[in-house]
């Protein structure tokens, strides 16, 4: 029986900003809302949806928010 192969559904790239955002927000440089100018950010799962959302922005394989 043959193995089916799966297709990446976050582009490489797209995972090293998540990586990024999670080191960014452990040393308390990760901030929310437009600008960075809201609040510090602390939760892991915020800090995800961050880095996916500029993940977005910047082109990347990322699929889209659920609504």
């Amino acid at each position: 029986m043959a193995r089916r192969t799966r297709r990446r559904r976050y582009s490489p790239s797209a995972s090293r900003d998540v990586a990024s955002a999670m080191r960014r927000r452990k040393r308390g440089t990760l901030r929310s809302g437009e600008g960075g100018k809201g609040g510090r950010v602390t939760s892991r799962k915020q800090a995800i949806a961050i880095a996916l959302s500029e993940a977005r922005k910047k082109g990347k394989k990322v699929p889209r928010r659920r609504s």
